[in-house]
């Protein structure tokens, strides 16, 4: 109630102003405007409006102001009408396995809308249940006014139980159990793996075989047993092979899905070396245990693998075999013994054939039975068939193995030249003036044979007939060049053949006349032949002439063919005529006259 002491001279009339009187929220507070009693009309929420700010005013009758306004704050006072609500319904958490005990879990939370400095707002947690209740029905406790979780016994195992689910209670008024109002909410921990379980082989020794000479071939399967969580990094298994490979031939790969073993052969294995392989492989996970966890003898395994014998391929040794020959070896001749080893030792086979299986020149052939090679025709170093002095043939080793196997081996014959070939002029033809001057022509000794039994060559012309030396000189300009001039003043235009005898610097000496075709013809002041001269002083080669005379020939024969054709036709012409009846031809025959009367007969 408010009151003024100037109500005992004057009549005045109260009222009040501001939220929750003539202003919104509106009617909740009204005063009496002649005792000036302050009433409330509505419950009031504290958690919506904690406190209205009024003020009261005192006017006479007529409205004029007697008092200042005063200010009146009226606060709610708080209640228990609120019960604590959870964040959320269902609280998720982890914890790894094997945590000692004080290791932190979670943290839940609840909130209440009542007066949080009253005891109304005061909330306290607890733990109501657990499951699965083992190892301990109190694996874990709660602070009870922050809500963290955490653990307070030992023995969280992830293979024993892999999840908890609690009920956490929130109870205000500081938790009293008779006039608090209470919540609850799941908390739901998931206990997390370590690498606390080692893989395991299923068996202490496995087995296995692979054919020798082959790789990439898986020949032993190992499976391992892991109580970890499968495809994390503490259940995915890593084998290492800690004996009995020395030289790398096997490798390990993991099966990504069944966490097995897989040996695999990474190099060729021969038999005849290693006829059996006993490794011993250890099984780790790709994260290393946990502290405390050693590795049992059953990470430990050996695996036993058995190389199986097959029938390989003969070899040539050496391959390629190489031998060294002067050309010239007559057919018949034993050149050398050509053999390959069988790798077999073990295998009930008989000896290995021999085949000729490359021989471009078609010079050689290889005994069956005991590989010695011989000619079948003289080795020539200047054969198309020899590059760079080299001659390559190839031969076949076969065995009778099931299955049959062959082997190739390459003889290389460097041949050694010989002074076998003579040298001979180039070129063949040339052409020169009539006169002395100018007239020299170049020449050029070529020689299939190489040092030392080609240049430096000697030049000379023959002595017989003696119009050679008449005519012309020869003279070396280098070791395989020389020129060639006239002797006289001038030669009668023609063609003319000088021979040449040129002679190489083997030992002993190889030496061959070479006929030069010389054109002497009539030059210009230039040196060079005139047109005409040209002309008649080139002459034709043989072959040009043989070409002409074909020409005419078959010119000839088609007009000789053309003649007797129109001969026959002419006379199936006549034929024909003679088959029609003279009576049937109803030609008519126009005659001209020349003479009056006309003729004497009709034709």
């Amino acid at each position: 109630q408010i009151r003024s002491d100037r109500d005992k001279s004057l009549s005045l009339r109260y009222s009040v102003t501001g939220p929750g009187a003539d202003q919104p929220p509106t009617g909740i507070f009204i005063i009496n405007p002649i005792s000036g009693q302050l009433s409330v009309t509505k419950p009031l929420d504290r958690e919506q409006i904690a406190s209205f700010h009024l003020r009261a005013h005192a006017v006479d009758v007529n409205g004029n102001q007697v008092e200042n306004p005063i200010d009146i704050v009226i606060n709610v006072i708080d209640m228990n009408d609120n019960r604590p609500e959870f964040l959320h319904q269902v609280w998720n958490g982890t914890v790894p396995e094997g945590s000692k005990p004080g290791t932190y879990v979670m943290t839940v939370t609840a909130i209440d809308a009542d007066d949080p400095n009253a005891q109304n707002g005061m909330l306290r947690y607890r733990i109501l249940s657990q499951a699965p209740s083992s190892p301990s029905p109190n694996m874990f406790t709660i602070n009870n006014e922050t809500g963290d979780i955490i653990t307070v016994a030992a023995g969280l195992d992830r293979e024993k139980v892999q999840q908890y689910t609690l009920i956490i209670q929130a109870t205000d008024m500081e938790g009293n159990p008779t006039y608090g109002l209470s919540n609850t909410a799941t908390a739901v921990i998931a206990v997390t793996d370590v690498n606390d379980n080692p893989p395991e082989f299923t068996a202490m020794t496995f087995y296995g075989e692979v054919p020798e000479n082959r790789v990439d071939v898986i020949v032993a399967n190992l499976t391992v047993t892991d109580k970890d969580q499968p495809h994390t990094p503490a259940w995915n298994a890593m084998y290492r092979m800690t004996g009995g490979d020395p030289t790398g031939r096997f490798t390990i790969l993991t099966d990504p899905n069944s966490n097995d073993g897989l040996v695999t052969v990474v190099k060729p294995i021969d038999f005849e070396t290693n006829r059996m392989f006993v490794l011993t492989v250890a099984a780790e996970n790709q994260v290393p245990l946990a502290k405390g966890i050693q590795h049992p003898p059953q990470s430990t395994a050996t695996v036993s693998i058995t190389v199986i014998d097959v029938n390989e391929s003969p070899y040539f040794v050496p391959n390629p075999k190489l031998v060294r020959q002067e050309e010239g070896l007559m057919a018949g001749s034993m050149l050398t013994t050509f053999t390959a080893q069988d790798p077999d030792r073990y295998m009930q086979q008989t000896s290995l054939r021999y085949s000729k299986l490359s021989d471009p020149a078609n010079w050689l052939k290889i005994d069956p039975v005991n590989g010695q090679i011989t000619t079948t025709a003289v080795l020539d170093r200047e054969s198309i068939y020899v590059q760079n002095n080299m001659y390559n043939a190839t031969f076949l080793a076969s065995d009778n193995g099931i299955p049959p196997m062959s082997g190739t081996g390459t003889l290389q014959i460097y041949l050694l030249d010989i002074n076998d070939n003579a040298p001979q002029v180039h070129p063949k033809e040339a052409t020169t003036c009539e006169t002395l001057q100018p007239n020299a022509i170049n020449i050029t000794a070529v020689d299939p044979d190489i040092d030392p039994n080609a240049g430096p060559f000697a030049f000379e012309l023959p002595d017989t007939p003696a119009s050679i030396k008449r005519n012309w000189t020869i003279v070396r300009i280098s070791g395989d060049h020389a020129q060639l001039s006239l002797r006289i003043r001038f030669l009668e235009a023609g063609i003319y053949d000088v021979p040449i005898v040129i002679t190489d610097s083997g030992n002993p000496h190889a030496s061959s006349t070479s006929l030069l075709k010389v054109k002497v013809c009539q030059c210009d002041l230039n040196g060079d032949c005139t047109d005409v001269d040209r002309i008649v002083g080139a002459g034709l080669g043989t072959g040009a002439i043989i070409a002409i005379l074909l020409c005419i020939i078959i010119l000839l024969i088609l007009v000789l063919m053309f003649v007797v054709w129109m001969k026959r036709r002419d006379k199936e012409r006549q034929a024909k005529q003679l088959l029609i009846d003279p009576e049937d031809d109803v030609r008519d025959n126009i005659l001209k006259y020349d003479e009056e009367g006309g003729g004497e007969e009709d034709q």
